[in-house]
């Protein structure tokens, strides 16, 4: 919304020049009131037939010119253009993208009819189902996880056995509509330089990654004194905290010392948007199927 300077301002460079073209084209229009040779002659001459003119247009081009000038006067009226107004019709943008939604949404409930009743194994087990489903993973998903859901640092691999917020189809489901928000803070400050090392070294060892033995073993005291709360005694996750399972080889961000190191120092933060109200619920229906037949489930 304008305020009342701008508002005016616009009103008055778009009428001001729609104007200022209709009195430049009449004025511009030429010379019409002498006849015979002299038709268009400004009276000027020089080396004795050397004539300037001022020849009227066509008449049939200078009314198209007028019906131009019309059209946009009309078009100001039922259309927003002029500052705050709106136009007598009330037309926005943002009207014309939900009544475009409303009526593509009309058009694909035939498509996703068929699909609100079955179950997921219905829905894994349907070529058409899985392929609609390729299509709308590919159109909301694929940005983050790849086009094969196979991820990237900081992005879940949907493709292999592993959960995090779990993976059964109800799981899945929640995760779509509401989204996630995981979150592991910085340790540094509790556990100090040395503790952080240590730790680093135990975890690696969970994993069966090469790690310093001494460091592993003294480790192990720390993660079950400050990272069990969320990774278990056993390291093996939780997945009602979304807390990773850190026993087997797949890691988020990185497995090298350095990354788990920077993890420890400065916490991670991973969130998935909510798609509760921007896809269906028979859409969320086939992503969940569809996530499930790219992992094996």
């Amino acid at each position: 919304m304008l305020n009342s300077f701008w508002n005016w301002f616009v009103i008055i460079i778009s009428v001001g020049s729609i104007l200022g073209c209709w009195w430049l084209l009449h004025w511009t229009k030429g010379v019409s009131g002498r006849s015979g040779d002299d038709i268009g002659s400004t009276g000027h001459t020089w080396d004795e037939d050397l004539k300037e003119l001022n020849t009227p247009l066509p008449r049939w081009w200078l009314h198209l010119f007028n019906i131009t000038i019309i059209f946009a006067l009309v078009y100001l009226v039922l259309f927003p253009g002029l500052g705050n107004f709106a136009g007598v019709l009330g037309w926005t943008q943002e009207g014309r993208y939900q009544d475009e939604v409303i009526a593509a949404e009309a058009a694909q409930q035939a498509v996703y009819a068929r699909y609100r009743e079955m179950d997921p194994e219905a829905l894994r087990a349907d070529a058409a189902a899985m392929g609609t489903a390729g299509r709308l993973f590919r159109q909301n998903c694929a940005m983050c996880h790849g086009s094969d859901g196979r991820g990237a640092t900081g992005f879940p691999n949907l493709a292999d056995d592993d959960w995090q917020w779990g993976g059964s189809f109800e799981q899945i489901m929640a995760t779509l509509e509401n989204g996630r928000m995981a979150a592991m803070p910085p340790f540094a400050p509790v556990l100090g330089e040395d503790g952080v090392q240590e730790v680093v070294a135990y975890v690696r060892q969970l994993s069966g990654l090469e790690a310093d033995a001494q460091l592993a073993a003294a480790g192990q005291s720390r993660f079950q004194t400050v990272c069990m709360a969320c990774h278990g005694m056993d390291g093996q996750g939780n997945q009602a905290l979304g807390a990773p399972n850190l026993t087997d080889d797949i890691w988020l961000y990185g497995s090298d010392p350095a990354t788990i190191e920077y993890g420890m120092h400065n916490g991670r933060n991973g969130q998935m948007p909510a798609f509760g109200e921007t896809l269906s619920e028979e859409r969320r229906k086939l992503l969940a199927a569809y996530v499930q037949s790219l992992s094996g489930s």
